[in-house]
Order: C-alpha cells, then structure tokens, then sequence
C-alpha cells in the first residue's frame, strides 16, 4: 500500500516527534530572564495540536527526574499529546541557556538526559504506522543505530530530521559550535541515502553552510540536493528554501509578524506544519510551496509571544498569508 492510500484510510494522521524536551533559561540582549520548557518536541507538537485537530500525536523523550517535574507535562496531558514514549532517568535534564542579540543567539548546554535508545520506542506508536517521525535533535542525544532502527520498524513513514541537533559541536565547557567536519557529512550523506524520498532535512542557513561549506544559501542548498529528499533551508527575516533534485529552487517569503518578541521555537513550528500540510497534500512541486507558506506564516505567530504560547490555529495562518504582509 502506497502512502497516499495509506493516509487516506486513516481518519487522523499520525505524528511522532522524537528529542529531548529542554529546560531553556532566555536572555534577551542580556536582561529579561525567562525559563521555560522547551525544545523541538514541545514546540513542534503544542504548535500542530493548536493548528489542526486532524492530528493523533505522541512524544519520545527522555526525561532527567533530578529538574524535571511532572509538572511540566500538564499542558501535553490537558491536549491529550500521548505520552507513552517518555522514559525517566536519574539524572538531570537537558538544560540550555539562550542569549539573543540582534538576531543571533549564543547558546549553552548546561545539563543532557541521557540517550534515546530505540528499545523504548513503544510498540503502540510502531502499531499505527505513523504517517510522519519528527526528529527534533538538540545534542546528538539521536544516533543513526535509532534511525536505521527507524526505518526499519516504519518502512512507510517520513522522517523529518532538524539537522542542528546532529552538527553541534559541544565542549567540556557546555559551549556549542558549529564547525565544518567531514564526518557529518558522511553522516547526513548515509541517513540521505537510507530513508531518500521519503526524508524531509531542515537547518537553517548557518547548519546548511556548515555542512556544506559554502555560505551562499543558494549555492549550499544545491550541493546538498543529492537525491529524492526534500531539503528546507531556514532563512530568518529572509523566509525560507525548499530544494529536491531535479526541480527549481522554492523561495518562501519570511511573513510578518506584529511584534518580535521571543523567536525561540519558530524552525520547530515551522517543521512540524510543513510536514503536516505536505502530507495532506497531493505532494507535487506546488503543493510543497503551498506547504512551505503555511510553515512561514504559522511560525510568524510564535514570535509574538514569549516561550511555546504564539501559536495558532490554521484559520488565522490562512488569514495572514492572504494579507501577503511579507518581511
């Protein structure tokens, strides 16, 4: 059975999303302190279940029980985000601090949970075929031994991989960089060539430069466009890059939003939308631009608010990217 079918027998479609749930402290041109929960699977999924409720979802994680409190799940559990995937470890939990200043930000690992090890991936989430894995890395807790074992297990499912989580180079100090390494490249090179059409790569265009070498955005995105995955360059204020080999380049405009308050979270939103509009859709080049700019505007609204709170539902993203009110 081919995956359009596959999805249009299922009355929702299913989304895992997989990472470390963080504890961010945030600066903000260093004053105006905030901490929060946060990382790629908080985002990524509060922000789906807010924009649609054609969704059944669930999270793996590990969690560090030494900082973590069950508390924090309150909102996952009151939206009924499945939580059958969280191992708890004794440990403390992945923890970042987040510096911002214009635009850019300095980022620092202060605590990590432990792994994910694929042996508690729950059998329940492999039972339903999920029509979309989301790999929400923060630092490299995600291996290829789980990926392998990913597609493996769900042959049919597509697999979006946030590349930062797999390029960062963290030291003794908990300080993170990106640094050119032959070794990612082989390493993205394989996971490329291992899951193929059927593989959706988002970085943004430091991480794409990174792993490329080349800073020019345009030219980095081609060298990496190797086969049938989807390639999405994140922009900033400039919007957004979708790439596969063999079709012109898509250039996605950055929206804008009404104040720009906390832009922590927005590649999460942006992912986990794209894949959900790619899927519904036919999967030709222009329903994958069309999915590109419902990624941009939905991720126009988290900015507005501070931590995983500016999100929205698909009615008012509709709204914003009608108004064609573009950075």
């Amino acid at each position: 059975m081919n995956n359009s079918k596959k999805i249009a027998l299922k009355e929702k479609l299913t989304f895992i999303f997989c990472g470390h749930f963080a504890l961010d402290k945030i600066f903000r041109f260093n004053q105006d302190s905030m901490e929060t929960v946060g990382g790629g699977v908080t985002y990524g999924s509060l922000a789906l279940d807010t924009y649609t409720s054609d969704v059944w979802i669930g999270i793996v994680s590990n969690l560090g029980s030494l900082n973590f409190k069950k508390e924090f799940l309150g909102e996952f559990l009151e939206r009924n985000i499945n939580l059958d995937g969280i191992t708890w470890s004794h440990s403390k939990n992945t923890s970042f601090v987040l510096n911002y200043f214009n635009h850019s930000r300095k980022l620092t690992l202060v605590s990590k949970s432990p792994n994910l090890n694929f042996r508690n991936f729950p059998l329940n989430y492999i039972s339903k075929n999920p029509d979309a894995i989301l790999l929400c890395t923060l630092c490299n807790e995600i291996d290829i031994e789980y990926i392998e074992d990913l597609v493996k297990n769900l042959k049919n499912s597509y697999i979006a991989i946030d590349l930062q989580g797999f390029i960062r180079k963290i030291d003794n100090s908990g300080q993170i960089s990106l640094r050119y390494d032959k070794n990612f490249n082989k390493k993205i090179s394989y996971i490329s060539d291992l899951i193929n059409e059927n593989l959706i790569l988002k970085g943004s265009q430091e991480e794409m430069s990174t792993l490329s070498g080349i800073k020019n955005p345009i030219k980095s995105i081609k060298k990496l466009t190797m086969n049938d995955s989807l390639i999405i360059t994140t922009l900033g204020e400039k919007g957004s890059l979708i790439a596969r080999k063999g079709e012109k380049i898509i250039k996605i405009p950055a929206f804008s939003p009404n104040v720009v308050v906390d832009e922590t979270g927005a590649g999460d939103v942006y992912m986990s939308v794209f894949m959900y509009e790619f899927l519904k859709s036919s999967k030709d080049w222009e329903s994958i631009k069309n999915a590109g700019y419902f990624a941009s505007a939905a991720s126009s609204f988290l900015v507005e608010m501070k931590g995983p709170k500016g999100f929205k539902l698909k009615e008012k993203v509709i709204k914003r990217i009608k108004n064609k009110n573009y950075i």
